[in-house]
């Protein structure tokens, strides 16, 4: 009784997950429509004079159509232009926002429900260890677009850095054998001092 009570259980929170994640789907997609149908809600009289910015404020004018919410008038905030709550601030992938510095903000964190994004202020040594264990613990990353092309720079730059050691030794073998041959010209030299030197006192 008790394991099928259990599986039971199991069951509807399988049902009701799946009911949420279509619920989700599509009040984003009715979220999108609210976006693209919403006006931009521009100050009355912004258009006329330079010196009335674009900002919204409130209208305050006895005889404003605006105030009086009359149809001729401009369109202002209304809490019924609003996003559902359930979707409210999320991502557009469906995710809400966290966003890290050091492993310690991974804590408390699901990767069914955040994605991550990562801070710009992070070295690439810092970055790639964050990198490493975001994977591991499968979260989705929103920035890794420039996480992906500041490791690509690094590889660039680890690959100038091997060239450049690599003419840097071949510049170090240029000097030593430079340096053997200056020392042999040496030598040479002092034999040939030495011999005029013994041919002089014959």
């Amino acid at each position: 009784m008790v394991r099928r009570a259990s599986t039971l259980a199991n069951k509807i929170k399988k049902m009701v997950s799946m009911k949420m994640h279509k619920d989700k789907k599509r009040l984003m997609s009715y979220r999108t429509h609210l976006q693209k149908v919403r006006p931009s809600f521009r100050r009355v009289e912004s258009w006329r004079y330079v010196r009335v910015k674009d900002s919204w404020r409130k209208s305050r004018g006895i005889d404003s159509k605006t105030r009086r919410k009359w149809k001729a008038g401009v369109k202002s905030p209304n809490i019924g232009y609003r996003t559902p709550k359930a979707v409210r601030n999320l991502h557009p992938s469906g995710f809400t926002e966290a966003y890290i510095i050091t492993p310690k903000d991974l804590e408390g964190l699901n990767p069914k429900i955040h994605a991550l994004r990562i801070s710009s202020r992070l070295g690439a040594k810092k970055r790639i260890k964050l990198l490493e264990l975001i994977e591991e613990k499968g979260f989705r990353i929103l920035n890794m677009g420039a996480a992906q092309k500041e490791l690509e720079a690094l590889e660039e730059i680890a690959d100038r850095g091997v060239i450049l050691e690599e003419e840097e030794e071949l510049e170090e073998e240029e000097e030593e054998v430079e340096e053997e041959e200056d020392e042999e010209l040496a030598e040479l030299r002092e034999l040939a001092s030495k011999t005029k030197k013994r041919d002089k006192k014959k």
